[in-house]
């Protein structure tokens, strides 16, 4: 029986720090309207012209205006990732500021403050027992990334927010090729901190970083580090997943950091952590080797699998 605090799984050359589940469909896409404007009116008189033209100029700078206004309301209400819209959170939140170069501190301090309400424990049963990852809050409406192998087997599951609410949760979807899945709680009435996404492609190699997770069952720790390297190619083992472009950092991770949060210094989400290099000679984590999906593959994959269950597009 695994233990309740932790669950070690080892895949070749690498760990799972918890456990793999199901397959995915593409997102909805808007498609693009436009406005047209009626041809004028060659038998009307010149003063009735000038009055159609502007009767009608008013009207287009009217929709123009209802549209500019819509359209800012969207962009201060939703985020556009990977082709779906994700809900903005309702519960606190938090900013960081830019660096000076005298204030690192408290810029890992109030990173913290913005990251971790949005990171959760999972708790997960399953016909071996219990055993405990991380995960991530990426939409107002309940939806929680986190790694495939945490929930896989699953027959029930609770997350456990940041201030000690336990709420069930339901699996939406997993992608078993890139080691994600999302499960759902029902936001509580004070509403949910969502994290925000990073682009992984702008991460340099030597940047900071932080890992925000539960290992062991010790909810919300933090270790820190560097970007070791980036680009890496990473089987979990014959059968596992293969993380394509993985980040690798030296900020620790061990069981029950599956699933968490790897963030920059401004609070921003640029990967999963989830998996940690094995040394051949020991058969033990290796220390400072970890490995997390990219959150730019996690901005493709998500949506889909909250608006179908699954993917089909991997582009």
């Amino acid at each position: 029986m695994l233990d309740t605090y932790e669950e070690t799984q080892s895949r070749g050359a690498y760990q799972t720090p918890t456990q793999p589940a199901m397959p995915i469909t593409a997102p909805h896409r808007a498609v693009p309207g436009y406005l047209q404007t009626p041809p004028p009116n060659p038998r009307r008189s010149n003063g009735m012209r000038t009055g159609a033209i502007v009767a009608l100029s008013l009207v287009i700078l009217l929709v123009l205006g209802v549209g500019l206004f819509a359209g800012w309301q969207f962009g201060r209400t939703s985020t556009t990732t990977g082709g779906a819209t994700r809900q903005p959170g309702t519960g606190p939140q938090s900013t960081v500021p830019s660096q000076t170069g005298t204030n690192e501190q408290a810029m890992r301090e109030a990173v913290l403050a913005k990251v971790r309400p949005a990171v959760v424990e999972v708790n997960v049963t399953t016909q071996q027992g219990g055993a405990i990852g991380s995960g991530v809050i990426l939409d107002g409406r309940g939806y929680i990334v986190t790694n495939n192998h945490v929930v896989d087997g699953a027959q029930s599951m609770t997350v456990t927010l940041y201030d000690g609410t336990n709420l069930q949760a339901q699996l939406v979807g997993t992608d078993t090729a890139d080691d994600l899945a999302v499960i759902k709680i029902t936001p509580p009435s004070k509403g949910l901190t969502v994290v925000q996404f990073g682009d992984s492609s702008k991460l340099t190699v030597g940047q900071n970083v932080m890992v925000i997770g539960n290992p062991l069952g010790i909810t919300q720790t933090v270790t820190n580090g560097i970007i070791s390297a980036l680009g890496r190619s990473v089987s979990e083992g014959q059968g596992g997943a293969t993380i394509s472009n993985a980040i690798q950092t030296d900020a620790a991770i061990n069981p029950g950091n599956s699933g968490g949060a790897l963030v920059d210094m401004q609070g921003h989400l640029v990967g999963i952590p989830t998996l940690t290099a094995i040394d051949p000679e020991f058969n033990t984590p290796a220390s400072g080797v970890v490995f997390a999906i990219p959150s730019n593959r996690v901005a493709t994959i998500v949506p889909q699998i909250i608006s179908t269950g699954s993917v089909t597009q991997n582009g």
